[in-house]
């Protein structure tokens, strides 16, 4: 689990401040025995309002505190630059530490400690996740596989560094506001001077009290151009990017909100094999090849062996069945397996101290406009510390070239050697840009006599002139802000981004249909001796092949139907008939009521899972079931005394399929020895056979 998944409670102590008295406390929780409330109006729990008191004030008051900090100072990242306060702290305790060398893991993360309180394992996670980021801390030794989800060896075993990018674009000690940290004994920054869009870089994962956040990450690249766009004044368009690779759906993706949904990229190699070489993001090769195992278990897909190769890259060796083709192997993995996992994206973000909800659009927006202030902040400190360099090389020189020291030997005390050297200046003032001061002062009196006989005047004018040559290009760059960030960013592109190619590949994702790819994964079976239905069912004949997403209609002599999902092993005694259930499907049925015989085609409609309708009524007897719709029905009737009319044709084509619960059209009341819909064997067109007519009902 990680660091910002792990909440402790601060403690909580009861002082004789929080309560008035003991007295009152205890008639603050104790009700009367009645069921009422106690002397004090206290309200007791049978109440529809809680009972209010010092302890349930106490208690809200610090679970609001508890709340605020798991909020602001745990789980959620800073706008201003994108880094949670553990993985801030762990940064600039690099920084402080930054020699250039590698330093052991374990070093860093005591020295973290100082700034953050809650214990090294949750350091060393946080570490070992942005060092398997690849962009902020170089690592040396074994910080896990992010394919295989391997963890990392311990802290004393591996080292780490920080990169060129982050000592570059994450650090300024002159621009860095510090506050004292939790024990006041050393002072940790409230956020870093990052140039960097580093929210949307890193991506975040949060779970706060009553609010979580997950941003996705994005590739640097794309970032830094669309920062561009934003400078000049164009459109652009930003997108996830994943270092496991894959491809991207993102057709419900709302600018770093909604959800994307993410495949493996699988390709077939052979007749009977096909390989996974890049894996979705928030899975791992274990993970995947655990679902392969359960979906091939539940003979979702046919394989006979898989076999994981993963080394630097991923390989997951799939050996399918003779019979199982690869594209649609391919699409049961996508369907079934973690193949393709859909990633919910929900961008929150503490801005001035409160969360807020954003797109993508607006952070890179409030991450551009800063990274111009940032900028326009270091010209203006770098156009002073010059100026006072410009100034204080001026002074030197004028110290030196036209002997203003010569005019301290005569000077008996220290106040009139600090009036000499001040006087000295005066016939110069023109060339000075700044007033000298007490501090100058004490700077010309401390020069060596031996810096002063080797001064090179013309040394020291070169050194003058480039300096002002440098402010003035500073000057110039502070008109042109814009432009300057442009080009700044387009520096950055050429150091840190020009291998940084997409991993992710966005495509549009054909849906895939499970139905179709399963419509054969089951065969129900009904045995007529036993009784007996479903997929455990042994025998020769395959009575109805389907998928375990389809429902079975069963359908009794009685007339009785249930619909049921395809059963392992059921006891349904006598069936008539059994079938896919399609509510929309028109079925046919002729059944006996009474004295009477009944037809009627409906269709199923909504119906309610294991439980038992009537297609007919109570004491119904099924003669003919069939989801044919048949065009004619053929009758015989049993031979009786006066009955001329031994058989008859009834024209279905006109009878309108109703709902499940209607009566029906009568046939007849004649006794039917025989129907049928298959044109019996000499049946002869006989114009003059009277035709069978429906009476409705």
């Amino acid at each position: 689990m990680n660091e910002d998944q792990l909440f402790f409670e601060p403690a909580v102590s009861l002082s004789t401040t929080d309560v008035d008295d003991a007295e009152g406390l205890a008639d603050t929780l104790i009700p009367d025995g009645d069921g009422g409330t106690g002397d004090n109006g206290a309200s007791v729990p049978g109440d529809a309002t809680p009972p209010d008191g010092p302890l349930r004030r106490m208690i809200d008051d610090h679970f609001i505190q508890y709340a605020s900090y798991v909020i602001r100072d745990r789980a959620i990242p800073d706008l201003a630059d994108g880094l949670k306060p553990v993985q801030r702290r762990i940064l600039w305790s690099l920084h402080e530490q930054d020699d250039g060398k590698f330093t052991k893991v374990a070093n860093v993360v005591g020295h973290c400690m100082q700034y953050h309180p809650h214990g090294d394992g949750s350091i060393a996670a946080a570490l070992v996740g942005l060092t398997n980021k690849l962009t902020l801390i170089e690592g040396q030794g074994n910080f896990g596989n992010l394919h295989t989800g391997d963890p990392a060896a311990a802290s004393r075993y591996i080292e780490c560094r920080l990169t060129g990018m982050a000592r570059d674009e994450l650090f300024n000690d002159h621009l860095t506001r510090l506050v004292p940290n939790y024990d006041g004994r050393r002072k940790e920054p409230v956020t870093l001077p990052c140039k960097l869009p580093l929210l949307l870089l890193l991506g975040a994962e949060g779970i706060a009290v009553g609010l979580s956040t997950r941003i996705l990450p994005h590739n640097l690249g794309e970032l830094l151009e669309a920062q561009i766009a934003i400078l000049t004044k164009e459109r652009f368009r930003i997108y996830p990017d994943f270092r496991q690779g894959g491809t991207m759906d993102i057709r419900e993706y709302n600018k770093g909100n909604g959800r994307v949904r993410v495949r493996a990229r699988i390709e077939p190699r052979g007749k009977d094999t096909i390989v996974i070489t890049e894996i979705p993001f928030s899975t791992t090769t274990e993970s995947i090849m655990a679902s392969i195992e359960a979906a091939a278990r539940k003979k979702k897909i046919k394989i006979r062996a898989i076999q994981d190769y993963t080394a630097e890259a991923v390989e997951i060796e799939i050996t399918l069945d003779e019979d199982q083709e690869p594209q649609r192997a391919i699409q049961a993995l996508y369907a079934f397996t973690q193949c393709e996992v859909p990633i919910s994206a929900r961008l929150i973000v503490i801005d001035d101290g409160k969360p807020v909800e954003m797109d993508v659009n607006a952070v890179l927006r409030d991450a551009t406009e800063r990274l111009v202030k940032i900028l326009k902040r270091e010209l203006q400190w770098r156009k002073r510390e010059l100026e006072a360099d410009v100034h204080k090389r001026t002074l030197i020189q004028i110290f030196v070239e036209n002997r203003i020291y010569k005019r301290i030997e005569e000077c008996e005390a220290y106040p009139e050697v600090q009036a000499a050297v001040r006087t000295g200046f005066d016939p110069f003032a023109a060339q000075l840009t700044q007033s000298v001061t007490e501090k100058d002062i004490e700077m010309l009196l401390s020069i060596p006599v031996k810096r002063i006989s080797r001064f090179d005047i013309k040394r020291s004018r070169k050194e003058i002139g480039d300096r002002v040559r440098e402010i003035g290009e500073i000057e110039k760059k502070l008109g042109a802000m814009t432009p300057y960030a442009v080009q700044y960013l387009r520096g950055m592109i050429r150091a840190y981004a020009g291998d940084a190619v997409r991993r992710t590949k966005v495509e549009t994702f054909k849906d895939v249909e499970i139905r179709d790819l399963t419509a054969e994964e089951l065969t129900v079976r009904y045995d007529a001796a036993t009784g007996y239905l479903g997929t455990g069912i042994k025998g020769e004949d395959a009575v109805l092949t389907c998928s375990s997403y389809d429902k079975v209609l069963c359908v009794w002599p009685d007339g009785r139907y249930k619909v049921i999902p395809p059963p392992e092993r059921l006891f349904v005694e006598e069936l008539i008939y059994l079938g896919p259930a399609e509510r929309d499907r028109v079925l046919t049925i002729v059944f006996t009521h009474g004295d009477f015989t009944f037809l009627k085609r409906f269709k199923l409609g909504g119906t309610i899972m294991n439980r038992d309708y009537m297609a007919g009524g109570v004491t119904s007897r099924v003669l003919y079931f069939s989801d044919a719709s048949p065009e004619t029905l053929y009758v015989k009737y049993h031979k009786a005394s006066r009955l001329r009319i031994t058989e008859q044709e009834f024209d279905l084509t006109a009878v309108v399929a109703r709902g499940a619960r209607a009566r029906g059209n009568q046939m007849t009341s004649k006794k039917i020895r025989v129907i049928t819909d298959v044109r019996p064997r000499g049946w002869k067109d006989d114009p003059d056979r009277p035709r069978g007519r429906f009476k409705n009902f």
